[in-house]
């Protein structure tokens, strides 16, 4: 038969020791993970509003010669009307 030891309790306090250690390490390990996460959901859509201001000042650029988006901004940012046109203000 063969004789085996029984873990004194320095032993088990050692281990026990260390469990509570790395489960507590594993806890911060996660905390860090989710706020990472967190800030990289927050820097994609950061990246995807970006990309669409680039492409609309893109688009304005490419057309920028074009004579209805000339008039279109003459009218709506500018408030400038045609030669004879005539401008209502209707009040509620």
């Amino acid at each position: 038969m063969v004789k085996t030891k029984k873990a004194g309790i320095l032993t088990k306090l050692v281990i026990l020791a260390l469990l509570i250690y790395l489960a507590t390490t594993l806890l911060n390990l996660h905390g860090q993970i989710s706020r990472a996460q967190t800030q990289l959901d927050a820097l994609n859509q950061q990246v995807a509003q970006q990309t669409q201001r680039n492409a609309a000042l893109t688009d304005d650029v490419t057309n920028s010669g074009d004579p209805d988006r000339i008039t279109e901004i003459a009218r709506d940012k500018l408030g400038l009307i045609e030669p004879g046109e005539k401008v209502f203000i209707i009040a509620h």
